[in-house]
């Protein structure tokens, strides 16, 4: 699979870099966190983290003012398994390279994304990178046998607790938490657990691009 950068002009559709932000405590804050013994591991907000001079920068710059988190997704993973997405965009900043494995909102048919229309981007340590609220994502992956560790900054509740709702509608159903709807690839542990089946076609590992 071929491998883009962030900085190519591929990426444009997808999401954004974004300049003029120091990410240099955070990072070193990132550093202390232990790596899970095997997988991959998510909290939608770590104190430690919201300490660092960037959360307030953030939050004022990127998202406008509006309450924020800011967490981290970290451990191992080197394949597709599921696509989500959120109704705002996600900025993201690695402790090391890692890859997002990104495809469009608008390249959902009948509540399926074929996996042909992935496309895979490689962002560069330190670097902060939006993602668009258009743009279908999922774990991070890895470029070496390290693991990633990847900040995750979404709009404050974001992937807390599911609301209480009564279906109305199919994109009802696609929902897994607050603010998150999920695509999930028939091999993958989400959809074992219930999760729409929502990616057709091959699940994506980038273990023999790297």
């Amino acid at each position: 699979m071929k491998i883009f950068r962030v900085t190519d002009p591929e990426f444009k559709p997808y999401g954004n870099v974004l300049e003029g932000y120091d990410t240099t405590e955070l990072v070193e804050a990132m550093k202390k966190i232990p790596m899970p013994e095997a997988g991959t591991a998510y909290r939608p907000a770590i104190d430690s983290l919201e300490a660092c001079a960037i959360f307030e920068d953030l939050r004022d710059r990127a998202y406008g003012g509006m309450p924020i988190q800011l967490g981290l997704c970290w451990g191992y993973n080197t394949k597709l398994n599921c696509l989500e997405y959120h109704k705002d965009s996600e900025v993201n900043i690695g402790t090391k390279d890692f890859i997002l494995l990104l495809a469009l909102r608008g390249e959902i048919e009948d509540g399926v994304v074929d996996a042909s229309k992935v496309k895979a981007f490689r962002v560069p340590a330190g670097t902060a990178v939006e993602v668009f609220a258009t743009s279908l994502h999922y774990s991070p992956c890895q470029t070496d046998e390290g693991g990633f560790v990847t900040a995750i900054v979404l709009p404050k509740g974001t992937n807390t607790e599911q609301p209480a709702i009564t279906p109305a509608n199919e994109e009802d159903r696609w929902m897994t938490a607050r603010n998150k709807w999920l695509l999930a690839h028939p091999d993958s542990k989400e959809a074992a657990k219930g999760a729409h089946i929502g990616i057709s076609g091959e699940n994506i590992d980038i273990a023999a691009s790297l």
